[in-house]
């Protein structure tokens, strides 16, 4: 029980420290407006699978942001070694977060519902 609790909590401190880094470190204009909503670290804390959503929905800028993201995926490791007190800072993958618009397609749909009634 008390492991998980101290993945989660790195989970937490690496979400906080990646979304500081895109706002000030990050010059790339393809990560402007990434927002990372969820980091899932693995048991070792060797690879930290992270979350993002953008504003956009076209497929084009979510192309460029998964680009920007891998491309600045050196800066962003290596700030957060100045950032954390890690042995290891763990490898990054970044995923395309797809449960906001899933939660709006089904909140869509039942509004739908409500108008048939």
């Amino acid at each position: 029980m008390g492991k998980s609790f101290r993945i989660d909590r790195v989970g937490m401190e690496v979400k906080r420290e990646i979304n500081d880094i895109l706002q000030k470190k990050v010059r790339d204009p393809r990560v402007n407006g990434v927002t990372i909503t969820d980091v899932k670290m693995l048991g070792d804390l060797s690879v930290a699978k992270v979350y993002y959503t953008i504003l956009s929905s076209l497929a084009s800028d979510n192309q460029k942001a998964q680009e920007g993201l891998t491309k600045a995926k050196g800066t962003i490791k290596r700030e957060l070694g100045h950032k954390l007190t890690m042995y290891k800072i763990p490898d990054l993958v970044f995923i395309k977060d797809e449960s906001i618009e899933y939660g709006n397609k089904i909140d869509q749909m039942l509004r739908e519902l409500d108008q048939k009634d």
